[in-house]
């Protein structure tokens, strides 16, 4: 931005600028040759004549001594007004001699801002207006009454165009500087405004890269309580049928503990099959979450002979890989809550898209529970409701149970719709 600004002001100033350096040089040859076809008609004698001849020398050596000092003293300076006030001088005399070099003279309105100092401007452009007025009545010196009224008045009017074009230059100048302060401002504002955005993007990456971390604990712990309580359980009973077998009387009581061992053996390598199947939602691999959920719903209660149903309501989007994953792994756990305890005949799970939150809701009709009875979770103890709970806080979300012994349960998770940024 501040690129762009710079090159505005300077596209601005450069006619300025070339208009400073050629403008003298073009209006004095101008001047020059207006004053030599009108020499009769203005009735310039032969001393008028001589002070041009000798003074556009003069001005031609001022010019380029000023170009000089331009290049090496850029802005006001005390060489510079000395120069001005010797410029006037000379377009005054040659003015005098001829009307025509007020072309010449002109030049002080448009260098008085470049080379004098700001208490020195309207001074300066006084004498322009002198010069210029002389010149507008015909010539010096005015003769009469008559043309010297007019010169005053010729004066006056050349005075207040002048200040007014002035203002208009200063103001023009003053909201130059405001506009550039403010694009200052802004540049700053945006810079600041960028650099919160990077530390934005930082600590959501950070955040990310936490919640993954936690998920990985958290999956640990969901697995570690899941072999807990199935396949380590499962081998426990396969290890008691086996004793029983070594001290039975008869093979038929042997080989009714040997079923019960096989039995609990392929009931164990099913969890087991399970817990790797359930390491990552490989259910939203090639689906969304709606349909992962009706999926998991459909086969549970063919599993567990419970009649099941799913329901989607508002309008499903895509959402974060994360939000998904934790939604289905708080399905599943409920599902296999209610597979183990609720002995319900009936459940039903609904996914709500509503704005700015997903809820998921899974109720039955089954047993219940008293949700203040449940004990403390320990380091033995399964996944169950303080898992869940600890899924959804995990992305700024809430879980609720509702429950009752004999009136069956209700467990609603409520997280942020965070959508897919892929």
């Amino acid at each position: 931005m501040a690129d762009t600004v710079d090159m505005t002001n300077t596209a601005r100033q450069q006619p300025r600028v070339s208009f400073n350096n050629w403008g003298p040089w073009a209006l004095l040859g101008v001047s020059v040759v207006a004053a030599a076809m009108s020499a009769r008609v203005t009735g310039m004698d032969r001393t008028g004549a001589i002070v041009s001849v000798v003074l556009v020398p003069v001005a031609v050596v001022l010019q380029g001594c000023w170009a000089w000092v331009r290049r090496r003293q850029p802005g006001p300076s005390r060489t510079g007004v000395c120069l001005y006030a010797l410029r006037w001088a000379i377009g005054f005399l040659l003015t005098w001699a001829n009307p025509f070099f007020a072309f010449y003279a002109v030049t002080g309105y448009y260098t008085a801002g470049l080379d004098l100092p700001r208490r020195l401007v309207l001074p300066g452009l006084f004498l322009t207006a002198v010069t210029m007025s002389g010149s507008e009545i015909g010539g010096w010196p005015p003769h009469g009454l008559v043309l010297w009224l007019g010169f005053f008045l010729v004066l006056a009017v050349n005075m207040g165009m002048v200040s007014v074009f002035t203002r208009y230059a200063q103001q023009e100048q003053e909201h130059a500087v405001v506009q550039a302060d403010t694009i200052g401002e802004l540049e700053r504002t945006n810079a600041a405004l960028q650099r919160a955005l990077d530390e934005n993007a930082a600590l959501h990456a950070q955040l990310l890269v936490q919640a993954r971390e936690a998920g990985v604990a958290d999956e640990r712990r969901r697995l570690a309580a899941e072999i807990h309580d199935t396949i380590a359980q499962g081998l426990t009973g396969i290890i008691a049928q086996l004793q029983v077998v070594a001290g039975a009387p008869d093979l038929t009581t042997a080989r009714t503990h040997l079923e019960s061992a096989a039995a609990l053996a392929r009931h164990s390598l099913g969890e087991a099959r399970r817990s790797v199947h359930n390491l990552a939602p490989v259910e939203l691999a090639a689906a969304g979450l709606p349909e992962a959920l009706h999926k998991t719903v459909t086969e549970w209660g063919e599993r567990t002979g419970v009649r099941a149903e799913f329901t989607v309501t508002g309008t499903a989007e895509t959402l974060h890989e994360e939000v998904s994953a934790t939604l289905l792994r708080i399905a599943q756990e409920a599902l296999s809550n209610a597979a183990r305890h609720a002995r319900a005949s009936r459940l039903g799970l609904t996914l709500s898209f509503m704005g700015d939150e997903v809820s998921l809701d899974i109720r039955d009709d089954g047993v219940g529970f008293d949700p203040a009875a449940v004990p403390a979770r320990t380091r033995a103890g399964g996944f169950g409701l303080d898992g869940m709970r600890a899924r959804a806080e995990r992305i700024a979300g809430t879980l609720t149970v509702e429950s009752e012994p004999g009136h069956g349960t209700a467990v609603s998770a409520r997280v942020p719709l965070v959508r897919d940024d892929q």
